[in-house]
């Protein structure tokens, strides 16, 4: 049984694989967020050539974008810039730039691979030329560029040919899920007259043109074997640039489409090794399909930098550590050993728990960590072969970037607990450490995650150690590094988990809560934190206090919540506990919050609880939040005077009712202290509690029943207080489900409730009766079944 050679995804890509050098179609993907480069602190763009980075470890297929894209551009600059310097001033970068790439068509996205510009106005200006007849379109140029200059006609006689052969090379399909047919030009006679005029050219710019558009013309023929005989006929007098790399491309691409892979192979790897442009393209069609192809590919290197090119991209696909050795003992000034080098550091980090948080297993929960715990588990993480070669690698100094592999050993050693030789490690990168902001940001950040790892306990002498670099990281890198062209952010996060957990073993819950809140605030309901009162008032004196130490200045600047913040949930408790003066003098102390709307009527009562439907309903009045509170507190002034005691205890029940989860006003408590979501269970339990609790509404409802004065009145109050026995049967039933999705039908369905029972037996006489059976379909079920 034949061992399959590469990983299953590449092999999965490959089967989208055009023979063609370079037009891969796939899903095209995104910006520049990666995953894997918001969990790092190791920048890859510090170390490697701007050519690997398509190439750097990834979530994705490329780094950064995901696809590659540019099979229609990849060349445009080279190409203008080539063709400038012919012309030496006799045509403007404009009138280049049209003619060569042309202007933006729906039919393209952006700019195209080669001559794009307006098919008939090429052909019009090469009438022209041939004819000397003038016609609209030499007419239009003629004022531009002078028609009669031999180059500028010879650049018109090379657009000419080169529009025909365009018409099968550039792709018209943005991206295909599907693999893409390729296109074929089978003029032979137009393929032998460009040829032709190859052989006659003796202008050396225009001859290498020639010549490249030759091998294009043969490659997209149906007889691509041509290509292949006129490469190797002509290829020792071609000079040896990004024209000759792309058409040994072609070569290449051809012998992949013969099933000749080894020798595929081979010389996609001689590409990836002499032409940076292509590295994306080459990488992606490197492809052995068994150990026999790559060991033939390997036997026909002809010197160690074809043989370290081959096993750079080996080690892309399959292992970093064993490419880095190879191309080493091959070559140890090999610029592929940079970006292999980030691949294997970044590899590494990836396994490490920077949470403090340690999985117990299925419906266990998840257990914190101490400082020690989570080193001893990262520690067990690293590969000790890995840190071996680094180490030696380092040792000998003989590299392209000897400070790379300095930080890479002592990023390492840090993960290891190895502080002190990390701290020398740095100290060497230093020595040859280019002056650049990126490196010595790079440096400086693995310096602070050394130093950090350094503190096992905090005191106030070891916590000035990091102070500047915690305002560094938190403060200004932020404002000057928007993407992952740095990375900083895992840094910045795991120093605020590494912080709470010292402060946590410190008993000081405060600084760990301002140090430990998730960067997303309370969404996933897990933060306890607020639950405890005099933690609360802890927190509120400390964000109060003028007098702050650095650290705490620090830590109050990260936390995502103010004053206002915590005031607001102190309104919304009150509220829920029906303290309404002090609800008020807390939301009074919350900035504009106390001016925010109810999107529905508060103070409405209606048979089905459908908070959309009071949304759109017509509102003769809004209520503000401080507004809602103060009315309620003048109803139940009203109501301790015995006024209008019917009508006031019925509003009070449908205010205390639509703040909960199941009434209109959920938005009052919808804040990150308590939560968001549609289901309680996205609720930590306290705050479940809270917003599903109808007890206060309910008791308004009883009052209203005893002041009722009529049976309709009292048939209302008693289908109220049914939806609020409603509620809590629910509540209770489910009250030890921790997800909805863990909730089992037990079958029992309509149940009446002492409110159904009392409606239907004493008040089936009312109108509202009447109203309930037409609007609620439980309740009509309940009466007929």
């Amino acid at each position: 049984m034949k061992r399959i050679f590469l990983n299953k995804l590449f092999l999965a890509f490959s089967t989208t694989l055009l023979f063609a050098y370079g037009i891969i179609y796939a899903c095209a993907g995104g910006d520049d967020w990666d995953f894997f480069g918001y969990n790092s602190n190791f920048t890859p763009e510090t170390f490697a050539d701007k050519s690997y980075s398509p190439l750097f470890l990834s979530g994705g297929i490329f780094y950064g974008i995901g696809f590659d894209t540019e099979h229609n551009s990849r060349f445009n600059e080279s190409i203008k810039s080539d063709w400038e310097t012919y012309f030496k001033g006799k045509a403007d970068t404009a009138t280049i730039s049209y003619f060569l790439i042309g202007e933006e068509s729906p039919k393209y996205y952006g700019e195209r691979d080669k001559v794009a510009a307006n098919k008939t106005e090429i052909e019009q200006l090469h009438v022209y030329v041939k004819t000397k007849k003038e016609n609209k379109t030499s007419l239009k140029w003629g004022k531009k560029i002078s028609l009669k200059d031999e180059k500028i006609k010879s650049f018109i006689e090379f657009l000419y040919l080169a529009q025909k052969i365009e018409t099968v090379s550039i792709g018209e399909d943005y991206w295909s899920y599907d693999p893409v047919v390729a296109k074929t030009f089978n003029d032979s006679k137009m393929i032998q007259s460009i040829e032709n005029v190859y052989n006659i050219t003796s202008d050396p710019f225009l001859k290498n043109r020639y010549w490249f558009l030759t091998m294009k013309a043969r490659f997209y023929s149906n007889d691509k074997q041509k290509a292949i005989l006129f490469f190797n006929k002509t290829e020792s007098a071609a000079p040896k640039n990004i024209l000759y790399y792309r058409a040994l491309a072609y070569v290449a691409g051809i012998n992949h489409q013969q099933k000749k892979y080894a020798v595929s192979n081979y010389i996609y790897a001689q590409v990836f090794n002499k032409c940076p442009q292509m590295r994306i393209v080459t990488a992606y069609s490197f492809h052995p399909k068994n150990e026999s192809d790559w060991t033939k590919s390997l036997a026909m290197a002809k010197n160690n930098d074809e043989k370290a090119a081959l096993w750079a991209i080996h080690g892309y696909y399959k292992d970093e550590r064993q490419a880095i050795e190879k191309i080493y003992e091959l070559n140890p000034k090999s610029e592929h050993l940079n970006y292999l080098a980030t691949r294997l550091v970044n590899s590494l980090e990836q396994k490490i728990n920077n949470s403090f948080q340690q999985n117990q297993g299925d419906n266990l929960p998840v257990k914190s960590q101490s400082i020690a715990e989570n080193r001893t588990e990262n520690q067990a993480k690293i590969d000790k072969k890995a840190v071996d070669l680094i180490a030696k690698i380092s040792a000998a100094g003989n590299t392209e970037k000897p400070y790379l592999w300095d930080m890479a050993l002592g990023y390492l050693q840090t993960l290891e607990g190895d502080f002190a030789n990390a701290d020398k490690n740095f100290d060497k990168s230093q020595k040859t450490l280019p002056k650049t902001e990126l490196a010595t940001n790079q440096l400086r950040l693995l310096r602070f995650v050394n130093n950090l790892s350094k503190i096992d306990k905090l005191t106030d002498s070891n916590v000035k150690t990091v102070l500047a670099d915690l305002t560094w990281l938190y403060q200004e890198l932020p404002k000057n590094y928007k993407g992952q062209e740095f990375r900083y952010q895992n840094a910045a996060q795991w120093s605020k988990n590494y912080l709470a957990v010292l402060y946590k073993a410190k008993s000081d819950p405060v600084m760990a809560e301002l140090f430990g809140t998730s960067p997303y605030g309370y969404w996933n309901a897990g933060n306890s934190f607020y639950d405890n009162e005099k933690d609360v008032l802890k927190m509120k004196e400390f964000l109060a206090k003028s007098n702050k130490t650095e650290i705490e200045k620090i830590a109050a600047g990260i936390y995502n919540l103010k004053l206002k913040d915590i005031n607001n949930f102190q309104a919304i408790q009150a509220t829920f506990k029906n303290k309404i003066p002090e609800a008020i003098a807390f939301i009074q102390q919350t900035d504009s919050v106390q001016y925010y709307t109810f999107l529905g009527n508060p103070f409405n009562g209606n048979i089905k609880d459908c908070h959309d439907c009071d949304h759109v309903a017509y509102q003769k009045r809004k209520y503000s939040q401080i507004e809602f509170l103060t009315t309620i507190k003048d109803m139940q002034d009203k109501l301790a005077q015995k006024e209008d005691v019917y009508t006031n205890s019925l509003l009070l029940g449908n205010a205390f009712y639509n703040i909960t989860h199941f009434g209109n006003g959920r938005t009052f408590y919808e804040i990150s202290i308590v939560g968001y979501g549609s289901s309680p269970y996205s609720f930590r339990d306290k705050m479940k509690e809270m917003i599903t609790n109808c007890n206060v509404s309910k008791m308004y409802y009883q009052k209203a029943f005893e002041a009722a004065t009529t049976k309709e009145q009292k048939a209302k109050c008693i289908y109220l207080m049914a939806k609020c026995e409603r509620n809590d049967y629910y509540n209770k039933k489910y009250n030890s489900v921790k997800s909805y999705w863990d909730i089992e039908d037990d079958k029992i369905n309509f149940i009446a409730w002492n409110g159904f029972k009392t409606l239907k037996k004493e008040y089936s006489d009312t109108k509202y009766y009447q109203d309930v059976i037409a609007e609620c379909g439980y309740f009509n079920t309940y009466v007929n079944q």
